[in-house]
């Protein structure tokens, strides 16, 4: 808990500048969490175009959602600021700030709930607080992960299947190279990653690695 607050008060003041820079942007004060004044400043005052964008189902007005804008960086320095400032947002009120209030006050510790009949795929989901879905992508949601301590003489452990489906499509599919790959221990995701990237094995970062990875699957 001293954790996240530690990084509450550091998203507040990154928050603070990403909400100046986006008013500076602008040329005016609007509330950025209204979708419809920001529809305003985009596609009006700021006269991006909203060419190929996506429609809401509800109204027609033109969606502004986090993939609709990626679409939308390279017309003007206010989108990359504005998915900035969503993204911390999120991690600081689902997260950083959510978080601590779940802390049950007899184990001093988070107790979420497994659904087993939750999902469509047979998979377990979890829910108060969904602890299959704390971010890793960014810094700051590795800053989330570092808050999750094991009590004194535990340890955290992660197991898991090693490219498990990966190895499963090889054998169905008879693919010879990614066969070959298994068998010589390689990791399949670095391998894929240096050939899209067109670079050595061993000078694939970890975000080259996970993108190859969604690419493979």
């Amino acid at each position: 808990a001293a954790l996240l607050k530690k990084l509450s008060q550091g998203l507040d003041g990154d928050i603070k500048k990403l909400t100046d820079g986006i008013l500076r942007e602008a040329g005016e004060e609007f509330n950025i969490n209204s979708t419809q004044q920001l529809s305003r400043i985009l596609f009006e005052k700021l006269l991006i175009p909203a060419g190929g964008l996506r429609k809401t189902a509800k109204g027609g007005a033109v969606s502004i959602g986090a993939s609709e804008l990626e679409k939308l960086k390279s017309k003007h320095a206010i989108i990359g600021k504005i998915l900035d400032y969503r993204e911390l947002v999120k991690i600081k009120s689902t997260y950083v700030d959510g978080l601590p209030e779940l802390i049950n006050p007899v184990t001093g510790r988070i107790h979420t709930t497994f659904n087993q009949t939750g999902t469509s795929t047979g998979r377990l989901s979890s829910s108060n607080p969904n602890l299959q879905n704390i971010p890793i992508m960014s810094e700051v949601g590795r800053g989330v992960r570092r808050a999750f301590i094991a009590p004194k003489g535990f340890l955290i452990a992660s197991f898991d299947y090693s490219q498990i489906e990966l190895r499963v499509a090889a054998h169905l599919a008879n693919d010879e190279r990614m066969i070959e790959a298994f068998g010589r221990g390689e990791d399949i995701h670095r391998m894929t990653a240096a050939s899209v990237y067109n670079v050595a094995p061993e000078r694939v970062t970890p975000d080259l690695r996970r993108a190859a990875k969604t690419l493979n699957f």
